[in-house]
């Protein structure tokens, strides 16, 4: 860990499973409302998750970290257990008023490979995080930088977002919002995803069809 700050408050879960790169990797070919689709619009994230930065695709596997409101102690341990490809996932308990993650924070997500951060609660430093390449969601901006004490957890399920996320699951996000795949349903999803992309397409096609022209006027 960066910051020379006792840890013992924080609880880290035993190892999860993580699902293998290749097998998630269609998810990220196609929008989320296709893979929301494909869950029959179960675990979709509530629109007040929103994206601010400018990288508008995330895909990876889920860590978790549950914080005191305004308190990121535990998302500083928590990059300790990350692994490349993963998404910080934090439920800050929707607290707008202390940035729970901001441009250090999002350094060190880079060394550590985590692709992007979903927040119930707010951020900040957002033009740093875009020029890093980070996908970051939260409900607020704030320049009001967070407290470090503890309590947290790491790895344990949480809410964000109106969706009980556990840790590797997999998310998908654009910027029309982030969906949650459970791990275990992500072979069924990736298998549902394409007819949902082909039945739209046609149905496009149709629409396109029927369009009256528009005259043409000098």
């Amino acid at each position: 860990m960066y910051i020379a700050v006792a840890t013992d408050s924080v609880f880290i879960a035993p190892s999860w499973p993580r699902p293998a790169a290749a097998e998630i990797r269609r998810l990220g070919e196609v929008p989320a409302a296709n893979v929301g689709d494909a869950l029959r619009r179960m675990t979709v994230m509530d629109g007040g998750i929103r994206l601010f930065t400018g990288c508008a695709t995330l895909l990876g596997t889920a860590l978790t970290v549950d914080v005191r409101s305004g308190d990121n102690l535990a998302i500083h341990r928590a990059l300790d257990e990350a692994r490349p490809g993963d998404v910080l996932v934090v439920n800050g308990h929707g607290d707008m008023t202390r940035a729970l993650i901001g441009d250090l924070i999002g350094e060190i997500m880079v060394n550590a490979g985590v692709v992007g951060a979903v927040v119930d609660g707010a951020v900040r430093d957002v033009q740093a995080l875009s020029e890093m390449g980070l996908a970051v969601y939260a409900r607020a901006v704030t320049p009001a930088g967070p407290f470090k004490d503890g309590p947290g957890t790491i790895g344990a399920p949480v809410a964000v977002g109106g969706v009980v996320v556990e840790a590797g699951d997999v998310l998908v996000g654009d910027a029309d919002g982030v969906v949650v795949v459970a791990r275990h349903r992500v072979r069924e999803v990736v298998d549902a995803v394409g007819g949902i992309g082909e039945k739209e397409q046609a149905l496009r096609r149709r629409i396109l069809a029927a369009r009256p022209e528009r005259p043409v006027t000098a």
